[in-house]
């Protein structure tokens, strides 16, 4: 693979550094603790729907 020119480098570092200014920070954080709040729940759930089916 060709190492990458000074130039190209510039590129993706400049773009990378727009990208990461654009980002709303707050969304992200909220998305991801919902994705876990929702990841637990659902398990707890089917463990606890597992258990009653093994009793009856």
């Amino acid at each position: 693979m060709k190492p990458l020119s000074n130039v190209q480098i510039g590129t993706v570092g400049g773009t990378l550094c727009s990208l990461w200014n654009s980002f709303d920070w707050s969304n992200l954080i909220n998305t991801i603790l919902m994705a876990i709040v929702g990841a637990t729940v659902s398990y707890l759930v089917s463990r606890l729907l597992q258990g009653k089916r093994r009793r009856r």
